[in-house]
């Protein structure tokens, strides 16, 4: 019989994010695009700045649930690493109800506990001391806020 999957914590992420850019409604949902600026990431024994220029793509397709797609670059602080970076694809589901998702969208600050934020990220790196990351599983949560994004990153060992 194998074992049940455990989480090990592996980074915290503090992404800070520009005003949306509003598509408006598609063909799939109502589009926008959420700039990134700029944060931080930290893990046991690492650490990073994110760069601006990455972004987050959401698509929120009914009133309670939105499908989020962000993609940013960390770049490394360790002498070892020597500013190498994490290039991350972030792939998220953010589920509220309809009245906690119009909040979100115009900026407000909302309770976390009344929103389901889970993610997928996948990484990429030239750093032989991360190359390990692009062999694993992680999964996450999210919190937002009104100018940033606060991730947690987990391992499944």
């Amino acid at each position: 019989m194998q074992k049940t999957p455990k989480l090990k914590h592996f980074a915290t992420l503090n992404v800070a994010v520009g005003l949306p850019q509003e598509i408006g409604v598609s063909l799939h949902g109502e589009r926008r695009v959420i700039p990134i600026l700029g944060g931080t990431a930290q893990g046991e024994g690492w650490k990073g700045n994110i760069l601006s220029g990455g972004a987050d793509y959401q698509l929120i397709l009914t009133p309670r649930m939105t499908h989020l797609d962000a993609h940013y670059v960390i770049e490394l602080e360790s002498e070892l690493d020597n500013g190498e970076r994490i290039y991350i694809h972030n792939k998220a589901i953010r589920v509220a109800s309809a009245e906690v998702t119009k909040k979100l969208k115009i900026g407000e600050a909302v309770d976390p506990e009344l929103i389901y934020f889970r993610c997928h990220p996948t990484f990429e790196t030239s750093s032989s001391a991360m190359q390990w990351i692009t062999e694993r599983v992680f999964v996450g949560t999210g919190v937002r806020r009104p100018d940033s994004v606060e991730l947690q990153f987990f391992e499944i060992l």
